[in-house]
Formats: C-alpha cells, sequence, structure tokens
C-alpha cells in the first residue's frame, strides 16, 4: 500500500531508504495524476483506505439485487429477499422494468441505486390497473414491505434506521408518520391472513410498534432516521404507513430507498448535510476529534484545502468522502451522493386577449409552449412549461323566446322584455365577449272566450301557437268550483279536435268563467305551465 500525504511518504522514505521517483508515486491529496495512470487521488488503487460503513441489518437495502425485473405493479418478489408483509401490496419499481404509475411520479435521482418500493396509506378512488377498480374505498387499505433481518436487533442495545421517503406530486403525498414494526419470528411475516382491510401489523398479537416518525414533503425524496433500542430480540421487520385510517381524499403514495439499520455507533462518521441542497449557506460534515486528520473529496478527487471536520460550500453534486488519518492509519467515510433536486412543472395558463403573461423575464401575449427555470422555494432550480393559450374576444348572436311571465338570463344579467340587446360579459377567467340578442314572446294564443252552440264559428277552445311550440303535454279545464271537466294528453296545437266543445260527460255545460292549465313543450325543450280564465257563452 503507497501512503497518502508527502509527508507521510517522506517518513516511508527514510524509515527503509528507498529512492522513488516522485512521478511514480500517486500523492493522495493533491488532485493530481501523479503517477501517470489516468487515475486521480481515491480513484487510484495506490490510495487504497478501509471504508467506515454501516453493514444494514435489513438484506438488500436498496432494492437493487433481482430475482427478476418488474413488469408491472406489486412483484415485490422481483425484489431479493424482501417480503410483501401486507395483503394490499407494496410496488417493486425498477428502471429495468416497470418505473411506477402514471401521474404518481417518483422523484429523480433514486438515492441509491436504480429500485425503489413504492406504498399507498388507504384508497379512496379506482385505481387504474390491476385488481383494485372495482372495490370499494378502504382508508385501512395499508400497504407494507417486510424482511427477515440478516441478524436481529437484540434487547437493549441501541440502533439506528436510516432510510429515504420518496413523495410524489401533491395531493397524492400528504404529510405521513412512517412507522416502523417489529416481531420476533421471521415466521410472521406475511401477518393478516389474505384480509385487505386487516391494517397494520401490530393489530396481530405477533407485532409490535418500534418507532415512527412525522415528515411531508412534494416531489422529493428526504433523508430521515428513527432509533430504536428493543425489549425483546426482533427477526423481522415491517416498514409502512401509521395504524391511523388515513383521512386523505385522493390515494395517497410514497416511495423507500435505501433501508439502512445497523448499531448507532456504526453511523457515526456518516457525512450530513447542513441545510437544504439548494441553500446558499449549506454544509456537509462529520464528528470531530483531535487525533485525527481530515481531507475532503469529490467524485474521488481531493478538494484542495478541505481538511477540516465541516466543508462549506461544497463545489456542486457529486459524490463526497472523508479521509480520516491518525497514527493507525487511515479510512474514508460511506459516499455521500448529493444532488440537487430538479423538478418539472407543465401547466396551461389562458390569458385574455391583449393581456401580458411573466414567465420569468419573459413576457408572453401569443399562444404557443414557452419553457423558464425558476428557483423553488428552496432555491432549486425548478423547470416550468407552460401551454399558453389566448381567449379572444368572440360576439355571439342569440336568437331567444320567452313567455310574458319569464326573464332570459346572459351571466348575470337578466332580460323580460322583447326587444334588441347588447350586453358584455366575462368569460369563465375574465375575458369580455359581446353577446346580441333577440328577444321575443312566444307566439301562443288562448282565447278569453268562445261559444260551443254548433254554428261553426268558434265552437271550440283550442290553444293555438306556431311552430315553437312541439306538444301539449296536458291539457285541464276547470269549472269555479273546481270540477275538472276536461283533461287530454299528448296533443298538437291549433287542432280543433283536441280542443274542449263545452260538454262535460256528454252534456251541456253551463255559461260562465272556467279556469285552464296547461303544459306546453316548446321548441328549446323545456316545458312551461301556463293557466288562465276562458267565458264559456251559448
Amino acid at each position: 500500500m503507497k501512503y497518502l500525504s508527502q509527508s507521510i511518504l517522506l517518513v516511508f522514505l527514510l524509515n527503509f531508504g528507498t529512492v522513488l521517483l516522485a512521478q511514480s508515486i500517486e500523492i493522495c491529496d493533491n488532485a493530481i495524476d501523479d503517477d501517470g495512470d489516468g487515475l486521480i487521488d481515491l480513484n487510484d488503487t495506490d490510495c487504497f483506505c478501509p471504508l467506515i460503513e454501516a453493514i444494514s441489518l435489513i438484506p438488500n437495502p436498496s432494492f437493487e439485487d433481482q430475482l427478476c425485473c418488474p413488469p408491472d405493479r406489486s412483484r415485490m418478489d422481483c425484489a431479493d429477499t424482501w417480503i410483501q408483509a401486507s395483503t394490499p401490496t407494496t410496488d417493486y419499481i425498477h428502471t429495468c422494468g416497470w418505473t411506477g404509475w402514471v401521474g404518481l411520479p417518483m422523484p429523480l435521482p433514486i438515492p441509491d441505486g436504480e429500485g425503489a418500493l413504492g406504498f399507498r396509506d388507504g384508497r379512496f378512488t379506482s385505481i387504474s390497473g390491476g385488481g383494485g377498480n372495482n372495490e370499494e374505498p378502504n382508508p385501512n387499505w395499508k400497504e407494507y414491505a417486510g424482511a427477515c433481518l440478516i441478524n436481529p436487533l437484540r434487547a437493549g442495545i441501541s440502533y439506528k434506521f436510516k432510510f429515504y421517503i420518496g413523495f410524489t406530486e401533491q395531493p397524492f403525498s400528504p404529510p405521513i408518520a412512517i412507522t416502523f414494526f417489529g416481531t420476533t419470528d421471521c415466521t410472521n411475516l406475511p401477518f393478516g391472513g389474505n384480509d385487505r382491510t386487516f391494517g397494520c401489523p401490530t393489530n396481530s398479537p405477533d407485532w409490535m410498534q418500534l418507532s415512527a416518525i412525522n415528515t411531508s414533503g412534494t416531489s422529493e425524496w428526504k433523508e430521515l432516521e428513527l432509533n430504536v433500542t428493543p425489549t425483546v430480540d426482533i427477526e423481522a421487520i415491517a416498514i409502512g404507513p401509521p395504524c391511523q385510517s388515513s383521512t386523505a381524499s385522493e390515494n395517497p403514495y410514497y416511495f423507500f430507498d435505501n433501508l439502512v439499520l445497523a448499531e448507532q455507533s456504526a453511523f457515526e462518521f456518516e457525512i450530513k448535510a447542513n441545510n437544504q441542497p439548494c441553500a446558499q449557506n449549506l454544509s456537509f460534515e462529520v464528528p470531530q476529534y483531535d487525533s485525527l486528520g481530515y481531507q475532503w473529496y469529490k467524485d474521488g478527487i481531493a478538494i484542495l484545502g478541505a481538511t477540516n471536520p465541516r466543508l462549506d460550500l461544497p463545489p456542486g453534486k457529486g459524490k463526497y468522502e472523508v479521509m480520516l488519518t491518525s497514527k493507525e492509519g487511515c479510512q474514508v467515510t460511506k459516499p455521500f451522493n448529493f444532488f440537487i433536486p430538479f423538478k418539472t412543472t407543465s401547466l396551461v395558463q389562458t390569458i385574455c386577449e391583449g393581456e401580458i403573461y411573466t414567465l420569468g423575464d419573459q413576457q408572453l401575449s401569443t399562444p404557443g409552449i414557452y419553457l423558464d427555470t425558476l428557483k423553488s422555494v428552496n432555491n432549486c432550480d425548478s423547470m416550468v412549461e407552460i401551454d399558453l393559450r389566448v381567449d379572444g374576444s368572440k360576439t355571439t348572436a342569440i336568437n331567444a323566446k320567452i313567455f310574458p311571465n319569464e326573464k332570459y338570463n346572459i351571466g348575470d344579467f337578466s332580460f323580460s322584455q322583447p326587444g334588441e340587446y347588447t350586453q358584455t360579459v366575462p368569460s369563465s377567467i375574465g375575458c369580455d365577449s359581446t353577446v346580441n340578442l333577440q328577444l321575443d314572446y312566444y307566439a301562443i294564443y288562448f282565447p278569453n272566450t268562445f261559444s260551443p252552440n254548433g254554428d261553426g264559428i268558434n265552437d271550440f277552445f283550442v290553444i293555438n301557437a306556431g311552430e315553437d311550440l312541439t306538444a301539449i303535454n296536458d291539457f285541464r279545464i276547470f269549472d269555479r268550483w273546481g270540477n275538472q271537466v276536461f283533461q287530454q294528453t299528448s296533443l298538437l296545437p291549433n287542432n280543433l279536435s283536441n280542443g274542449w266543445d263545452g260538454r262535460f260527460d256528454g252534456q251541456n255545460t253551463i255559461e260562465g268563467v272556467y279556469l285552464y292549465t296547461a303544459n306546453l313543450l316548446m321548441e328549446d325543450g323545456i316545458e312551461r305551465s301556463v293557466s288562465g280564465m276562458v267565458t264559456l257563452v251559448r
């Protein structure tokens, strides 16, 4: 093994009396390819140091080891060692096969590798695909993944559980309490006995809740951690939503990746980020010990001058490591993959003709597809695609008819008298349009008297109308005491055979005033009820 700095190299030369050419030795902290092999610093095997890494007790923690590529939803059987812990099935997502639900995009990049897990917390609307389409909404639809541990969690020992949770777009990823469960026997996986409404693992006496954490987000991954000190030995675990019934209105959906469970001491020298990824005062750090030397690396190449436990203003996305040196030798921290979240949003925006829409520095007034890169609330870049549409001014001509007791409405305006009107009306987005209204009364005539005396003149009481009266659905006449003396249905207007001849049960009725009612179906498809008085004379 070749040593790690010029000072250590000189000690090596003095102790062993060996004469070496400087350019044949890779100096591991100067960001130079010293030995000319095309590999710099930690990328060169000359600079090997043992890795400080928490080895997860959960097998296949990043879902990378596969038995098959997932062809569709569910299919946790394709992820080696993972178990569908609940009857409602979690989803195995991998770039080699099924990459998730349409409309529930997974934030990218995936934190570790190319695989992840997707799960729901309740189901409230139908799901496209699979067997869930015809099932009733179920707030206790709880999806869990489980694993039998490589070694059990021992009672009384403190463990840390670190993992990534991913959120899709709102409102499909509301705040959630991620919950961690354990059992003393691997045979308790799966649980629930094929009951889709079973809910969380602790509905069985074989399971216990180990820990939980509340979290929220939108189109992003968050790294979380739980501390666990079990009171009994735990052989298997399950992770997923809380036991409480979900109160969401949509189908809540989330993602998991890189589930690392180990003793707390194994996590001491993991690189931690202070602040949001795009914050101007972002820094990384590891614990400080006076007995240690520190050197930071990005993508395996030394960051010159970065020799403190804290790295301020890290130089962009990439893989960060710290070499720790002491009198015993050197070790390198587990790589910290730092990436800048990037979100793409597509929107449809409609403006009125003559208006200006502002997108970043652009002033837009014509329809089209426009792109701009904006800053999100955490100062990260966000690509916005706007489908801009322009609602031009319109002029509409309307010919309408009403009865004398009616009103014709255009937006918030009402008209009750025949005439010609011009009205400016705002659209649903507030753009003005012009309506030219020609308003008339329906041409319907109800005689106020008739004489059924057999002289062939005005012998029938009939309803006379133009073509805008489609049918007389019901026509009735009552005497002054409220007795019905005539009824017909489904009549045609202007037809004497459909009128009243002044008789009831074959006998002439007396002269006087009678009440009529009629239900009239007009050409606009609306049935209207009318009533009035007619005088019978002989």
